[in-house]
């Protein structure tokens, strides 16, 4: 498994963070998605590409894209 870090934005509650994580687990059951609503940034050890987990986060409603480290 590969961790991919993403910025998401529009996060604001606990029921945010639910959606983000439902969104994943939809894609990979296996994942393990740790989400910090505060900072907007989501990492995902799992299966799926940079990619397809930003696509699955857009489809929950939210914007996603890589993390910006450094």
């Amino acid at each position: 498994m590969a961790t991919i870090v993403l910025d998401v934005n529009g996060m604001t509650c606990d029921g945010c963070v639910k959606a983000v994580q439902k969104a994943i687990a939809a894609k990979d059951p296996n994942a393990v998605v740790v989400v910090n609503r505060i900072v907007g940034r989501v990492a995902v050890d799992g299966k799926l590409t940079l990619d397809e987990a930003a696509e699955a986060i857009r489809g929950a409603g939210y914007e996603a894209q890589a993390a910006v480290t450094g």
